[in-house]
């Protein structure tokens, strides 16, 4: 459970499927969608990929190549956020998150 005093921010890019679930809903189901999505980014900081991002990403993108282990291209976009600013990735779906360095997943 979120607390009042958490420290909540999602990656652009977890903006990024959030709008594409808004554009890909059905048409009776897109304007109730939009007006969450909308609260939601109005609610939560967004952090933008930045530079410290960047090379939080390249990181994680070695070790999932020298460990033969493949993972989602936005699942590591989503880790290498949370490396850069120093946050927890919490969601429920860990499988794409386990074992990698600097990751932690709650």
């Amino acid at each position: 459970m979120i607390g009042d005093d958490d420290d909540v921010a999602i990656g652009a890019i977890t903006a990024t499927e959030l709008l594409v679930g808004v554009e890909l809903a059905r048409t009776r189901r897109r304007a109730p969608r939009a007006v969450f999505v909308e609260a939601l980014l109005d609610t939560v900081v967004v952090e933008d990929y930045t530079l410290e991002t960047a090379a939080a990403h390249a990181g994680l993108l070695a070790f999932v190549k020298r460990s033969g282990r493949p993972r989602g291209a936005h699942d590591l976009t989503i880790a290498a956020t949370a490396v850069a600013t120093e946050r927890a990735i919490v969601t429920t779906d860990a499988r794409g998150f386990q074992r990698l360095p600097n990751v932690t997943v709650a």
